[in-house]
């Protein structure tokens, strides 16, 4: 397993970590199995989209914002991030892709993303776990 650090510059985005994801993968030697990337916080997702269009994205953080509105009068968590934890758990914390012969198995316009949504923050954690078999 190897944690990777990466800093966030908005209150909510989106980073495409399918190309660390990938060199993990090649890196572990795993041929042919799963991988499981995780977000090692409660205000950060994993999620698999689309990383062609960038509107994807950008549509992607507005509707979770309709859904899940920033600074709630009635939410009772101290910190005010609320939102961020809804999400996360809408998004969910980790993926699961699977791997053949050395190749995560995503579709043409597929990419793994780091989805932040309470930063910017720096020293955001993500692990990588490849399993042969």
């Amino acid at each position: 397993m190897k944690t990777y650090m990466i800093n966030t510059n908005a209150h909510s985005e989106m980073i495409d970590i399918t190309e660390k994801v990938k060199a993990e993968i090649k890196d572990q030697g795993i041929q042919n199995g799963f991988v499981i990337v995780q977000s090692l916080h409660t205000t950060a997702g994993i999620t698999v989209n689309e990383n062609a269009d960038p509107d994807v994205v950008t549509d992607f953080l507005r509707r979770l914002d309709e859904v899940y509105p920033w600074n709630q009068e009635s939410d009772l968590h101290m910190e005010g991030n609320t939102a961020a934890h809804l999400k996360t758990s809408t998004v969910g914390p980790s993926q699961t892709v699977l791997i053949v012969e050395g190749e995560l198995v995503l579709g043409t316009w597929q990419g793994i993303y780091f989805c932040e949504f309470d930063g910017p923050r720096r020293n955001r954690s993500f692990a990588v776990k490849g399993v042969e078999g």
